[in-house]
């Protein structure tokens, strides 16, 4: 028993505090001053009790439990549509639910605080225990939400704790999300196994039964790999070649690059590949001999070029026709949300974002960091009002000591309310992951990794108080024989915000990154950008001492061959990225604040199913690169998919009913209007593929991608 059955409730009433895990259920103690002894499955003082799940601990059931004979697949009884969903304990953690069902349904507890993750799955967790415990609606149930583990905020959370009801909303959507993940899952993979299990089977020379697994979110992703690799294997290389100038101001020598611009006798030509390239080199060779008046000779490094001896006089002059000078300031980009913090550890740790969730939610349970399961980028007005105690708390780590003590002097703090890293509007359920400024005895526990991950949220932190970088930028152009040849010079002037973040591994907030589309990406053999140099101080005054009409001698021209690159494969963090971004990689910070709101999946699924998917072996991750690939089996689900349910594989659509949940939570639709969109679709959707006949179709898909995966 938990209690003696002697006492007297109406004097012993208590408060019930129920955590999602043991490990934030001691926090929770800790923070009440709860200082009973540990039982098993809870600690209990005279005054509260304090317990916890362990993850889910009731799921739904399979059909088998509704009709035994639904255990036998069969495409007579599909559409499976349950009137009311069934549920059930986990077997594994049945001893478990037990006693938070003791606890919950205890005469002397009149007041229950829900302190599971503050999020859609968390909220759901707690509402199945409490569904199936069958708690009394008589006793008193608050919501605590929080944004860190730190003392002070679980305390604000109880002392602010809304009634449960409060989150009715929230407790729908989720609801809906498992049993639209069970019905989708349930359906679609039992009707596409019936139909093309046997064939798939048999197409990998399979001694197993293939049950083909598919899902509204892991579907699509699936999709958006397979497509990626398919187009880079379509892709068709294509060479060009730029014609270089190097120029010489005083002692220092800097290139400039022809492009066909109006007044050019190459403008428009057939001959260029676009307006910096020709597409036959010949056509480069050509120019070349114009200009110089010889014919260019071939360098032991395969370039092309024409270059006068030393010592001669200039037979070749470049006048400066153009100059623009300017000033660029570039802004501290946006906090983290966990998927901008899964594409960086990606690619700065080569970690996967599973991994990136597991040590930032190790960091969040020991109070290093605010909550991780959270899509803003931005602060909440209030959270900027105490900002400073989250700097002041990082004073006492030697390597951010001479930051935080920079922005508490200079009160930069003070104003980040009116600046971009604050916006209540771009804020669901929690704000930005941010160092805590507490918790720090517990950095000596933390891996290597973790470590890293921990300095990285701390200096993107930081870098919000610092100014915009400072750079000077002077464009020049020039003219040699009527052509136009361009070249940009760049230097940091001041380094505002890159003092914090370029000593650290975020690249990304030094140099742009390049395009991801292939376009007219060089290829690695020649990825040098002669259309803008860095620059010294010393340079740029003798750029910046250059005036309209005047004339710098022409040392050599040379041919720069380049080629069209393919796509590049999802790197894990990137692939996060474009689920979060509704299945397109987008790289400018401030498109994906644009459309935010329209992904597939949420910040605390994301890195599960690309788990998944990995797991059944539909993709695989190289765990060096981070970079992932799909398998020959993922390719032929693909083709099964495209052939029979292809809107799954639509990210548009997919991203649609993530965002028909947020309309639930946010009380603009119904559970009904809901439901009812739901099961049209699967019912048509499963009806269809029991009327198509096209299983052995898939051979000649099969044929044509086998030949990719041949040891």
């Amino acid at each position: 028993m938990l209690y003696k059955e002697t006492e007297s409730w109406e004097e012993m009433s208590k408060s019930l505090y129920i955590a999602e895990k043991p490990s934030v259920a001691t926090e929770f103690a800790k923070a009440l001053k709860i200082t009973g002894r540990k039982q098993d499955g809870y600690i209990e003082s005279e005054e509260a009790i304090v317990t916890w799940c362990v993850g889910h601990l009731v799921t739904m059931s399979y059909p088998e439990v509704y009709n035994p004979a639904l255990k036998k697949w069969s495409m007579e009884t599909l559409p499976f549509l349950p009137k009311e969903y069934r549920y059930e304990v986990i077997p594994n953690v049945k001893k478990q639910f037990n006693i938070v069902k003791d606890l919950l349904t205890r005469k002397d507890v009149d007041t229950i605080y829900v302190c599971t993750d503050s999020g859609r799955e968390g909220e759901y967790i707690y509402r199945l225990v409490d569904q199936e415990a069958k708690v009394s609606s008589t006793k008193q149930k608050r919501r605590v939400w929080i944004d860190s583990q730190t003392e002070e905020e679980i305390l604000r959370g109880i002392r602010e704790a809304k009634p449960l009801s409060a989150y009715d909303n929230l407790s729908v959507a989720a609801y809906l999300r498992a049993q639209e993940d069970y019905l989708m899952g349930i359906n679609f993979s039992r009707i596409l196994t019936l139909k093309y299990g046997s064939e798939v089977q048999k197409l990998l020379k399979s001694e197993k039964w293939t049950a083909i697994s598919v899902g509204r979110v892991m579907t699509c992703v699936l999709g958006m790999v397979v497509r990626r690799e398919r187009e880079i294997r379509s892709f068709v290389k294509t060479p060009f070649y730029r014609v270089i100038s190097g120029l010489k101001v005083e002692d220092k020598e800097f290139t400039a690059e022809f492009r066909a611009v109006e007044g050019s006798k190459y403008y428009n030509s057939p001959l260029l590949y676009k307006e910096n390239g020709f597409s036959e080199k010949t056509s480069a060779m050509k120019m070349i001999s114009d200009l110089a008046e010889q014919i260019p000779i071939i360098n032991d490094d395969g370039t092309w070029e024409a270059r006068l001896e030393p010592g001669e006089p200039a037979k070749l002059l470049a006048e400066v026709s153009q100059i623009e000078k300017k000033k660029e300031n570039k802004n501290p980009p946006l906090l983290y949300n966990l998927a901008e913090l899964q594409n960086d550890c990606s690619r700065f740790f080569k970690i996967s974002p599973d991994e990136t969730l597991k040590i930032t939610q190790e960091l969040y349970e020991k109070k290093l960091v605010t909550y991780p399961r959270t899509d803003a980028r931005v602060l909440s007005t209030a959270v900027s009002k105490e900002i400073y105690k989250n700097i002041k708390g990082l004073q006492g780590l030697n390597q951010y000591q001479e930051f935080v003590n920079e922005i508490l002097e200079q009160g930069s703090y003070k104003n980040i309310a009116k600046t971009r890293y604050v916006n209540d509007s771009q804020i669901t359920d929690h704000y930005a992951i941010v160092p805590t400024g507490q918790g720090l005895n517990a950095l000596g526990s933390l891996s290597h990794t973790a470590a890293r991950v921990y300095e990285t949220i701390v200096r993107r932190f930081l870098s919000i108080f610092y100014p915009a970088a400072e750079y000077r930028k002077v464009g020049i152009t020039m003219k040699i024989k009527g052509e136009s040849f361009f070249a940009s010079v760049r230097v940091l002037e001041k380094e505002g915000y890159l003092k914090v973040l370029g000593n650290s591994n975020d690249k990304s907030s030094v140099v742009p990154q390049s395009k991801t589309n292939g376009e007219d990406k060089q290829s690695t053999e020649d990825s040098d950008n002669p259309e803008e140099e860095s620059a010294d101080q010393a340079f740029m005054q003798l750029v910046m001492s250059l005036k309209k009409g005047m004339m710098l001698p022409v040392k050599m021209l040379t041919i720069k061959e380049g080629e069209t690159a393919p796509p590049k494969r999802y790197a894990s963090g990137a692939l996060i990225l474009a689920m979060e971004n509704a299945g397109q990689l987008i790289e400018d910070e401030e498109l994906r604040a644009q459309i935010k709101g329209s992904g597939i999946g949420t910040s605390a699924t994301r890195a599960e199913i690309l788990n998944k998917l990995v797991n059944i072996t539909y993709l695989s991750l190289n765990k060096k690169t981070q970079i992932i690939t799909p398998t020959l089996l993922g390719e032929l689900i693909y083709d099964v998919v495209y052939a029979s349910i292809k809107s799954l594989l639509n990210a548009d659509l997919t991203a649609s009913w993530e965002k028909g949940l947020t309309y639930v939570s946010d009380g603009q639709i119904s559970k009904e209007e809901y439901v009812v969109k739901l099961e049209g679709f699967v019912a048509r959707m499963v009806d269809g593929v029991k009327t198509i006949n096209n299983q052995s179709a898939l051979s000649r898909y099969f044929s044509e991608i086998a030949t990719f995966y041949k040891k």
